[in-house]
């Protein structure tokens, strides 16, 4: 006698999945609640952050409240370039921008939580945004004949710093205010980038804080996403991309490391490795093949 086909193994899967009832919306709307909470950590923690502009220091390219999105993993791949827009974690040296008092109540702190934790909060004191001068082994001094800031002894003309909002050309510099554009000729060391404001009448920046460790950066700022009427993409100015396709040797690439070698990413790397190579060694792909259950 052959075997009854609707009462085997398969057919009684098919039963239990028509017989599985859909879930109640008082049930299922927490659970897509916290997925979307979970994804949006995530994502701020590891892929893109907002950010919101606390100051004018970068007028009139970032207004104040503005937000931006900041790619997170982009240094991972490649290095920082001139003319990008970054945000970083300030040394000792940097001075907070803004320190507006903030309440100490339960619900302030819990707000303040969870809005740092799916990346809506304020930046911390810490935080900065400001824009990529110099990379390692750049000469950066302040100015030539024509008022400019010089990059390994070329003038840039930066069509991004609004009229009226250059610092002064007749003030002399002085090394604990950022309020003159004169400084004498920086070396960027190893493994450090030197930033400035846009806005360089109220920017205080690498000017007279010194230049800051590029593994301080958070991530890259490329696109203004609120307020809705602002919305842009942020990408290099079209002035350091002349720089770079003119001058492509001008900090002696390959004698001073842009970033210093990071021995928790080899560690971090090494039973990746290992897998990989014991894999290759016994036959097996490095991927474990999903197992099928017998017939």
């Amino acid at each position: 006698m052959e075997p009854n086909e609707g009462y085997g193994p398969a057919s009684r899967r098919r039963q239990g999945l028509v017989r599985r009832k859909e879930m109640p919306l008082w049930q299922e709307l927490p659970l897509l609640l916290v997925v979307a909470f979970c994804l949006a950590v995530l994502i701020r923690t590891f892929l893109v952050q907002a950010f919101y502009i606390p100051s004018g220091s970068m007028e009139n390219t970032l207004l104040v409240k503005d937000r931006v999105l900041v790619n997170k993993v982009i240094y991972d791949m490649r290095d920082p370039i001139r003319g990008e827009i970054v945000v970083f974690r300030g040394d000792e040296n940097w001075t907070p921008e803004v320190t507006e008092p903030v309440s100490n109540s339960f619900a302030a702190k819990l707000g303040r939580t969870i809005g740092d934790l799916v990346g809506v909060s304020r930046p911390g004191e810490r935080d900065f945004i400001k824009r990529v001068i110099g990379l390692p082994g750049d000469k950066i001094a302040c100015c030539d004949g024509k008022g400019r800031i010089m990059v390994n002894g070329v003038g840039i003309d930066e069509s991004y710093i609004a009229e009226g909002f250059n610092s002064d050309l007749n003030q002399p510099p002085n090394p604990n205010q950022c309020t003159s554009r004169r400084f004498t000729e920086v070396v960027v060391p190893a493994g450090e980038m030197f930033v400035m404001g846009d806005h360089r009448a109220v920017s205080q920046d690498a000017r007279c804080q010194g230049p800051v460790p590029i593994s301080n950066i958070i991530g890259r700022a490329f696109v203004i996403v609120w307020p809705s009427n602002r919305f842009t993409s942020l990408s290099v100015p079209d002035e350091w991309k002349v720089y770079a396709a003119d001058h492509p040797t001008a900090a002696a690439p390959g004698t001073v490391p842009v970033r210093e070698p990071d021995p928790a990413t080899e560690v971090f790397a090494l039973p990746f490795l290992l897998s990989a190579a014991i894999s290759a060694r016994s036959g097996l792909p490095f991927v474990t093949r999903r197992r099928r259950l017998p017939s």
